[in-house]
């Protein structure tokens, strides 16, 4: 049986060639936001959100993944913690996105978007 999930052709050379699974680049996404001081945590849909509190953790919650043409566009939806300023923290959630999939795919980062899903009250 065949999955349902797109791959990526990164490069083939003489030794054979290498492959990336768009959920790869989607996992590297959501690693590198939540990495960012003043992300809460990465906003998913209802699904994501239900997975979550039975304790199944789901790395490529709240990012999606485009790649066309080898150029990635990344849409994020996270929850920020209160007291950071939103331009600041989603500023460096962009840079920290960008840099982690290039370094690590050599894929070509086109646009990052931000979506700030909520204000995490919590200290």
């Amino acid at each position: 049986m065949e999955e349902n999930r797109t791959v990526l052709k990164l490069k083939e050379d003489k030794l054979g060639e290498i492959r990336v699974a768009d959920e790869v680049v989607t996992i590297i996404a959501g690693l590198a936001a939540t990495e960012v001081d003043g992300v809460s945590s990465m906003s998913g849909n209802i699904t994501n959100e239900i997975v979550s509190k039975i304790g199944i953790k789901n790395l490529s919650k709240g990012v999606k993944v485009d790649v066309i043409d080898g150029i990635v566009t990344v849409d994020l939806s996270l929850n920020i913690k209160y007291g950071f300023a939103i331009p600041d923290v989603s500023a460096n959630v962009q840079e920290r996105v960008r840099s982690a999939i290039e370094t690590m795919t050599g894929l070509e980062v086109g646009t990052i978007n931000v979506k700030i899903a909520s204000v995490d009250m919590k200290s």
